[in-house]
């Protein structure tokens, strides 16, 4: 593995595991109070385009980020909609 390819795997695994807690949070309390609808509904679209990005460009670094980014993201506006 090249250098820059493993900065990019460190970089997105960091970033994707800093949506756990707020996942595990969401999960454990059902409390959705402090959560934006419309930042995450905007941010998760956003993921979304970044893993389809990273796909046509056969950027992994960016597929594998976002695509665990993508299902943490998801839980958490669904969790938003589901408990508002």
């Amino acid at each position: 593995m090249q250098l820059p390819d493993a900065i990019g795997y460190l970089a997105a695994l960091l970033t994707t595991c800093s949506f756990v807690p707020q996942a595990w949070l969401t999960l454990r309390t059902r409390d959705v109070s402090g959560i934006s609808l419309g930042m995450y509904s905007v941010f998760t679209l956003g993921v979304a385009l970044w893993l389809v990005y990273g796909w046509l460009t056969a950027a992994w670094p960016v597929v594998f980020a976002n695509a665990i980014t993508l299902a943490l993201a998801s839980f958490i506006l669904v969790m938003k909609l589901r408990f508002r």
